[in-house]
């Protein structure tokens, strides 16, 4: 049911109301038989699978299907609800529940393009720290403002054999050193990929003057102060790097196989459990562990959005509230499935959601969250775009 202040937001803002989830129980039986198309980074197959794993529980439970469409980069369905608007399809549209992050949330929020406020309404969300400036109520510095739920909690990860690191680098500045005694040996995805992107962002937000100044929209001035150590330290790295840093690996599953294959000795990643879920698929080499630097790295909440002429937005806030659930957090929490640790706040768990965390597997790749150190704010959403653009600038041909 929905509380007195949220129902005061809503009437304050009529043009944003979500009428079907004033009452639950309606919007349960709105969604039942409803197809919910999901679009989403089809590019790791743990997550395809637990997404398999969610329709075939919707389904179970609300008569709800959930239907994958795989993306190579969020910006396609983001354009596609553009085409959409711009086309003046108001309902019906094809795309009903969105993974997003980040430039293209705030792209989506500004646009008017986002269904809700929905998110105080949905009844797991009483265990999420929804209170101002709380990560699970933030995107890239950008208040959400209940049009996205978050889902997944995600820390940037370097990932090394130890066979072939004895000591990884303290921090991004010691990789340029530990780079000029092994030339040749480090890569990182092409900052077209979100991984590459979040290469460089770490390096910036390390080396950046002032890194506060990185919350605010960029602006000229900041952007050539804050970015020039940055910029003075890849000079210098470029190339040592692999095939001298005239070629990237695509993605980071294009850079697991390098290091898989000895040809360089660092991977990376958004998901801490990712090696050693890799390691259990045969992938990468047992020997292969996690490395942070010693000041933290870059983390944050992954969420789902509805826009706003979503064909079926009962079932999709359906999947929203589901995605929430204690036990489905403690399964994606499983390093055997995703093993991405819960968005839920501890202290709102009662003692039967609790139980659902405990016994979870360990496995010696998969570090502690003390292990994984502080947790860096990411920049805001317009440096990471200019942050690109201007590596592609300076870099390709």
């Amino acid at each position: 049911m929905r509380t007195r202040t949220a129902a005061l937001s809503l009437l304050a803002l009529p043009m944003l109301a979500t009428p079907a989830l004033a009452d639950w129980a309606q919007t349960q039986a709105e969604a039942k038989g409803q197809t919910v198309y999901f679009n989403a980074w089809g590019g790791d197959p743990r997550t395809n699978a637990f997404i398999e794993w969610v329709s075939d529980r919707m389904q179970e439970r609300y008569g709800v299907t959930v239907e994958q469409v795989k993306l190579t980069d969020t910006a396609e369905a983001v354009s596609r609800v553009q085409a959409e608007k711009a086309a003046g399809q108001d309902e019906g549209g094809a795309v009903d529940l969105i993974w997003i992050n980040g430039p293209n949330f705030l792209a989506m929020k500004e646009a008017g393009l986002l269904h809700g406020p929905f998110v105080a309404d949905l009844p797991n969300a009483k265990y999420l720290d929804l209170s101002e400036g709380a990560a699970a109520s933030t995107d890239f510095t950008v208040p959400t403002e209940g049009f996205e739920a978050p889902w997944r909690l995600a820390k940037f990860v370097f990932d090394y054999d130890s066979e072939r690191v004895t000591t990884p680098p303290a921090d991004m500045a010691g990789l340029l050193d530990w780079a000029q005694a092994h030339p040749g040996r480090f890569t990182h995805p092409n900052p077209s990929n979100f991984i590459g992107a979040t290469f460089l962002k770490q390096a910036l937000v390390e080396m950046a003057p002032d890194p506060e100044a990185l919350a605010s929209p960029v602006t000229d001035a900041a952007y050539d102060k804050e970015t020039a150590p940055l910029w003075a330290w890849y000079d210098q790295l470029r190339p040592l790097m692999w095939r001298k840093g005239e070629a990237f690996p695509e993605n980071e599953s294009a850079q697991a196989q390098l290091l898989a294959d000895g040809e360089v000795d660092f991977g990376m990643h958004f998901d801490p459990a990712a090696p050693a879920a890799l390691i259990e698929q045969g992938v990468l080499p047992p020997s292969v562990r996690v490395w942070v630097p010693q000041g933290g790295t870059i983390g944050n909440i992954s969420f789902v959005a509805i826009p706003y002429n979503a064909a079926h937005k009962a079932g999709a806030e359906l999947v929203a509230n589901f995605l929430l659930d204690p036990a489905t957090q403690a399964h994606m929490q499983d390093i055997s499935v995703l093993g991405s640790f819960s968005v839920l706040d501890p202290a709102k768990l009662d003692d039967g959601a609790k139980a659902a965390f405990v016994g979870l597997p360990t496995a010696p790749a998969l570090p502690t969250l003390e292990a994984l150190g502080p947790t860096l704010p990411e920049p805001h959403p317009s440096w990471m775009t200019r942050l690109t653009e201007d590596w592609a600038r300076r870099y390709t041909k």
